[in-house]
């Protein structure tokens, strides 16, 4: 299987997965999904700004920091 295949998806592709959605989870339950994906998504980006506030600052390319 060629690996660019997956990538690319056709309109009747995409609603296909959205029909079977609808009939896995019902129309009332996907709004609910996907809320809790977003707030999930938003704490994730949360933590990795976080995490990047924590960490000390890189030293410039180029520069040796065991010589100075």
């Amino acid at each position: 299987m060629n690996p660019t295949m997956l990538a690319t998806l056709s309109p009747t592709h995409i609603i296909l997965v959205v029909v079977v959605l609808l009939l896995l989870f019902g129309a009332q339950k996907i709004p609910a999904l996907m809320r809790s994906m977003g707030s999930g998504l938003s704490e994730f980006k949360k933590g990795l700004k976080e995490g990047e506030q924590a960490l000390p600052p890189s030293p410039p390319v180029g520069t040796n920091p065991k010589s100075e």
